[in-house]
């Protein structure tokens, strides 16, 4: 067994980066395409959750199937595999399977114990049979995987110890409340009609929601949603179906919005959302300046600096420049204008505040820009964008919308987290969110069964690594004995058909006999870890033809393959 991931998630890259690296399902086809097709590579499945990008696969050279795997990430993801590389990750054999198995239980989520990942894996695993990526060795994998996974929940409580990223995304929402009581009478909107979405829209018709609208790109995929959540037994929503076209007025009359997509871009933009609350509550939706203590620059920093001549920096900061906008740099900077301000904004030791210098003018644009080009200056990149100050602890407006935002890329502008009269949970509060969240004593019990799995796996795979080896000279000893017994019979001619019979016999005990104990014994040397040289030592002692060997492991796959679930 060779098996590498190469991957990354939340636990090793912000969420701005996961967010850019996120794969289309037309992109996960055709990056486990081209990795079979990669010379080092022999099987492929990716596993693409909005919170992680892992490739499986099954390399006959590590070092070759680390550069390739990473090579084919960074191309499939469309970010640089310079910029890629620090937040990846790299599993090799048992280290593999124990973070596959650690996935599926729920072990490596965000929210710790969410089950939604078991779907995911079982999707991962029914592509890649779909796409023929997967040999023995993934569907063992991701079938064993699902299998400890099924085991964690059921044998253990570390259902207690986190929920699905919807339930843990609604309890964010409710602010500490129950669920029940916070949605109930409540009016949502659902934006998609995926897995995730519908997950969502069952989540709340169970938590007692009046009426949920799904709006979907594609019509009929919405209404069958719908149809199912009318149809259900266990609740009384009323649903329906609209066009996406219908998502500004609809969200006019929500109480809470949730949108998981797989588009690339911003469905809910933050004026849309701010011309949402100005529908609801009359009001335009007014800005939150959040009281700060002002830090003392380190340095002088300003446009006229010099900080944009720095070859690492990606704009263009001239003092004399005409037409300085953050939308201008924004283009030059290859992101959206709100992100650009923010990042400027909420910068590690930042030093603008925009309740002095305003906000639009060209003068403060150029010293929230100024403030980026520094901060870029000092660490040789632009810096992943920074929450902005904790804000419970001041005056604000009790949300007139709640939005939740499960998409990956997101779905929701970041920038709607300062409207007052919106509380906006999305991927990266989710995060934060979830890093303090308590771990349950289950989740050791979990790992013990992690661990034991892993072992049991490990050996099943050594030990079926050797089995076409002593299938090969059991073969060759019974053409041995076939041909010694055709012999006798030239010799004998006289024998009668017992006598032969009991002949016959007699060898093949000898020869069953002579080889019951080794091939027994090196069954269970070749299952401990370092036992796989045992199936060379066999071939070598035996002079076993390499090509019979091969032949066996192909009938065996066959058989295999045949036996798989569709």
């Amino acid at each position: 067994m060779s098996l590498l991931v190469v991957g990354l998630s939340h636990r090793s890259a912000p969420v701005s980066v996961l967010e850019r690296a996120a794969l289309s399902t037309d992109a996960q086809v055709k990056l486990a395409q081209d990795t079979v097709a990669a010379e080092p590579a022999t099987e492929a499945a990716v596993l693409a959750t909005c919170n992680r990008i892992e490739l499986y696969a099954d390399v006959d050279k590590f070092h070759a199937g680390v550069a390739e795997l990473s090579t084919l990430l960074a191309q499939h993801s469309g970010v640089g595999l310079d910029e890629l590389t620090p937040y990846l990750y790299v599993h090799y054999e048992d280290r593999a399977v124990h973070h596959l198995f650690s996935v599926a239980c729920g072990l490596d989520s965000m929210v710790v114990g969410e089950g939604q990942i078991l779907a995911q894996l079982k999707d991962s695993l029914a592509r890649a049979q779909e796409l023929h990526s997967a040999g023995r060795l993934m569907n063992d994998l991701f079938q064993q995987g699902l299998r400890v996974g099924k085991r964690a929940h059921s044998e253990t409580g570390i259902d207690r110890a986190g929920q699905s990223l919807v339930t843990f995304g609604l309890e964010q929402l409710a602010a500490g409340g129950e669920v029940r009581d916070w949605a109930r009478g409540r009016k949502a909107l659902v934006i998609g009609a995926g897995s995730m979405s519908s997950l969502a829209a069952a989540t709340l018709a169970r938590a007692g929601v009046a009426e949920i609208v799904v709006a979907n790109r594609t019509f009929d995929r919405a209404e069958r949603l719908a149809q199912i959540l009318n149809d259900a037994d266990d609740t009384d929503v009323v649903a329906r179906a609209v066009p996406m076209d219908a998502v500004p007025g609809e969200l006019t009359r929500a109480d809470v919005a949730v949108s998981c997509t797989g588009a690339t871009g911003l469905v809910l933009t933050a004026d849309a959302v701010a011309a949402a609350v100005e529908g609801r509550t009359g009001e335009p939706a007014a800005e939150i300046d959040v009281p700060t203590t002002p830090r003392q620059p380190s340095a002088a920093v300003g446009p006229g600096s010099g900080l944009g001549a720095d070859e690492n920096c990606p704009l263009d900061l001239t003092a004399e420049q005409s037409g300085f906008s953050v939308m201008g740099e924004a283009a030059v900077a290859g992101m959206a204008a709100a992100e650009l301000e923010q990042h400027a904004a909420w910068v590690d030791n930042g030093t603008v505040d925009i309740r002095e210098t305003g906000r639009r003018t060209p003068e403060a644009e150029a010293e929230l820009i100024g403030a980026l080009a520094a901060a870029a200056a000092r660490v040789g990149r632009i810096p992943e964008r920074r929450r902005p100050e904790p804000v419970a602890g001041f005056a604000r407006p009790a949300p007139a919308l709640f939005l939740l935002d499960l998409a990956m890329p997101r779905d929701i502008d970041a920038a709607v987290h300062r409207l007052a009269g919106v509380r906006l949970v999305d991927i990266e509060s989710l995060a934060e969110a979830s890093a303090d969240a308590p771990m349950a004593a289950d989740v050791d019990q979990v790992r013990r069964i992690v661990s034991d799995e892993v072992a049991a796996f490990g050996a099943a795979q050594r030990a079926a690594h050797i089995t076409p080896t002593v299938v090969a000279l059991r073969t060759m000893a019974a053409d041995v004995v076939a041909g010694e017994i055709a012999r006798l019979d030239g010799r004998l001619p006289d024998l009668d058909e017992r006598q032969r019979g009991e002949i016959r016999q007699a060898v093949h005990r000898v020869v069953d006999k002579l080889l019951h104990a080794p091939t027994v014994r090196v069954k269970q040397l070749a299952a401990e870890p370092g036992g796989a040289g045992y199936a060379d030592a066999l071939r070598t002692l035996f002079d076993l033809d390499p090509e019979t060997v091969a032949a066996v492991s192909r009938a065996v796959d066959s058989t295999d393959k045949k036996d798989r679930p569709a």
